[in-house]
């Protein structure tokens, strides 16, 4: 519910001749500061240090000599760089299209031969090799295979894989609230792989139900536990490659009620596991040993709250969220349980913690160079809108900023695996995206040699920044967009776009505003975004986790009264306020809508999650708690308790196809405006699924219903 928020992502350009490096697109190389890029087909690789000396290391003839005839969508590499994975044929998963097809390709020969070529087509997923490159193994229709790259004979690790035993990847809460996808791990010599196992046999089906592609309905199962259902039992095995033996580790707690959120081979004789427990709340560290399954804790927090084992609104999956350092004997690790999110080194004995980052102010770990023993991070200590990139050391412990004071706004950096280097993109409201390579040591730029261009963004309303305190003393954020004809005389319909939970944030120091209120600016709208207590900006534990058992109550009271003090400026109409925000933001809009009527005068809630107890139980109970320990407040917390109250102008829009903010939630929010005799009005997309693009014509009609009922509802110009 929390992620899709339909933002229209703007590819940040820079303007290069036409032999120029696509760094746009660049994809960095295992343990260097190498990266390849797709150049129609051929894989050109490019070292940071020698730009002007690309090498070629796969053409388009080559591929098209083995018989390869998709397109290049990524690549796996050995260790050793010299023999790659090419895949292709992609195939939508759930959220993003994680099974396919798998080459393999011998660099030193150009050689190459599709692997799993007797399982089913686009069906395998995470291909990986062994370290000794004899061996790639892979998961197809949740098993997990193993295929010798010499003899090309495939053997099956596991037999048991079904829809609802699921080895080497994940079931759909996992992927969805765990950011975990790839479900196994090579062993450091090649001889073992430990992996997840996920009993999905007692969670129960959410049914979907596709009336349109066939003469009868057909039915679609999802496996999805709900808040106070148990999860999934999961547990971890790690399997013999020559005897096909496996071996379960020993982890304390019950499989059915505990969450293994990460793994990680220490040495052949070591895997490091993560576990949280069910409310999230505890997070243990285990050292297990792989042949007698033993488990010992390394480390235990806990909290009051719920603990973020990884940046949960970074958008990345299975990274392991340990950095390991003083040659394996110690970890990074960031918790925030002092007040601000800090990075602690920790003795892999558990004997040792120590404050790396001691500034007050928030710090989100990012890279590590061990050749330097440099620590990067992301801070903002001064405008929670903007993001700048920081350092530390672990040897002098010494923090500086690293982004110059030319970059103001927000600086996103991708790292060279060796944290040498780094693509760096910087925008603001009134600065268009733009890209650079750069050393990181002083901020040097590589790539490209013209000097910075810092563009005006190309769009038809202006942007600023503003904050306002609400009557409760609290401070808020916000981004306004302004017609270009803005006539401060004047008065001045406003739009609010809103999300206003734990997992983004919408008042960010970027070029452009939301997409589908922005189309609209132009005509003769104020839109505002403002981000509330709970959401993921970087104010403090306080800020973020004050919404703890309190989603739909605090943040929908921070909306409110910031509105109202929005409303107070002169150039506000205060009978033309309309309200709008998708899945998450979508049930703030309805909360606002029904909780706030006579501030809010029109909305458009897009795949609203209407009741509490209809979400998942990991996203829901992390921040809510499970049911049974806080009913009161998830009936309170929940748009169809208040729907009663509508008074203005509601247009409701669901997709039946979505597997993540279930179509049940339009249905039991429809009979409730209907028992109490509210109009409203109604836009169902048949099949489509959350993010709601699937069809011919889909995308367009959404605009078009949405801003004609905005027009018809709150009309535009100023007065």
């Amino acid at each position: 519910m929390k992620k899709y928020l339909f933002l229209v992502l703007f590819i940040c350009t820079s303007v290069f001749a036409q032999k120029d490096i696509d760094i746009n697109n660049l994809n960095w190389l295992p343990n260097s500061h190498s990266f390849w890029v797709n150049e129609g087909n051929n894989v050109v690789v490019y070292d940071v240090d020698k730009l002007d000396k690309q090498s070629t290391i796969l053409t388009a003839a080559q591929l098209k000599a083995s018989g390869f005839a998709g397109e290049i969508e990524n690549l796996v590499w050995n260790e050793t760089k010299t023999k790659i994975l090419v895949y292709t044929n992609s195939k939508k998963v759930w959220r993003d299209n994680t099974k396919g097809d798998y080459w393999f390709f011998d660099l030193a020969t150009g050689k190459g031969k599709q692997l799993g070529k007797n399982l089913d087509a686009s069906s395998l997923m995470f291909a990986k090799f062994s370290s000794d490159n004899e061996n790639v193994a892979y998961v197809s229709n949740h098993n997990i295979y193993v295929e010798n790259l010499n003899s090309g004979k495939i053997t099956p690790l596991t037999t048991d894989g079904t829809d609802k035993i699921i080895n080497g990847t994940f079931d759909w809460v996992y992927e969805e609230e765990l950011a975990a996808r790839d479900g196994f791990r090579w062993s450091p010599d090649g001889k073992s792989i430990a992996y997840w196992r996920v009993d999905a046999t007692s969670t129960k089906f959410h049914f979907m139900i596709n009336n349109t592609d066939s003469l009868y309905p057909v039915v679609v199962p999802v496996e999805y536990p709900k808040a106070g259902e148990r999860p999934s039992s999961v547990k971890i095995g790690v399997i013999d490659v020559a005897s096909l033996q496996t071996k379960w580790l020993n982890i304390p707690g019950e499989p059915d009620n505990n969450y293994l959120v990460r793994m990680k081979w220490l040495s052949n004789e070591s895997v490091m596991v993560i576990q949280l427990n069910r409310n999230q709340n505890q997070v243990t560290m285990y050292n297990c040993n792989p042949k007698t399954g033993d488990a010992k804790v390394i480390y235990k927090e806990e909290s009051t709250s719920w603990i973020d084992v990884f940046d949960i609104s970074a958008g990345e999956y299975d990274t392991f969220p340990c950095q390991f350092v003083d040659n394996g004997k110690a970890f990074l690790w960031s918790s925030d349980a002092d007040g601000w999110m800090h990075i602690y080194k920790i003795g892999l004995d558990g004997k040792s913690k120590e404050l790396v980052t001691t500034s007050k102010f928030d710090a989100y770990y990012k890279a590590y160079n061990e050749k330097t023993k440099t620590i990067y991070f992301e801070a903002s200590p001064t405008d929670a809108t903007q993001r700048y990139l920081y350092e530390t050391n672990l040897s002098s412990k010494k923090t500086k900023r690293v982004t110059p004071d030319v970059f103001d706004g927000t600086n996103k950096y991708t790292f060279s695996t060796d944290a040498a280097y780094a693509q760096h993109t910087n925008s603001n409201i009134n600065r268009d995206y733009n890209m650079r390579l750069i050393a990181l040591s002083g901020h040097q730029k590589i790539y490209p040699k013209e000097a910075d261009v810092f563009a005006a963004p190309k769009r038809d309303y202006s942007l600023e920044k503003f904050k306002v305190k609400t009557v409760d003393g609290i401070e808020i954020d916000g981004i306004m967009a302004k017609p270009l004809d803005f006539d401060p005389s004047k008065k001045y319909p406003v739009f609010f776009y809103v999300y206003g939970e734990p997992m983004a944030s919408v008042a960010n120091d970027t070029p452009y505003f939301y997409p589908l209120i922005a189309k609209l600016v132009p005509k003769g709208y104020i839109a505002i975004a403002m981000d509330n207590r709970g959401t993921p900006v970087m104010k403090g534990t306080a800020w973020r986790k004050s919404i703890y058992k309190n989603i739909g109550i605090i943040n929908t009271h921070d909306q409110a009264m910031a509105a109202k003090e929005v409303l107070k400026w002169n150039f506000i109409d205060t009978d033309r306020v309309a309200i709008h925000g998708w899945s998450g933001g979508g049930a703030v809009t309805l909360n606002l809508m029904f909780q706030y009527p006579d501030i809010y005068k029109t909305g458009i809630a897009i795949a609203a999650v209407t009741d509490q107890h209809f979400y998942d139980n990991i996203y829901t109970e992390r921040y809510m708690g499970l049911p049974s320990e806080n009913e009161a407040t998830y009936i309170k917390a929940s748009p169809v308790t208040h729907a009663k109250n509508l008074k203005g102008n509601l247009l409701y829009i669901h997709g039946t196809g979505d597997d993540n903010v279930h179509y049940k939630n339009a249905e039991v929010l429809i009979n409730e405006l209907i028992k109490y005799d509210k109009m409203f009005d109604l836009m169902i997309y048949p099949n489509r699924s959350h993010s709601i693009y699937e069809g011919e014509g889909t995308r367009k009609h959404l605009l078009d219903i949405f801003t004609r009922y905005i027009e018809k509802n709150s009309p535009p110009g100023a007065k």
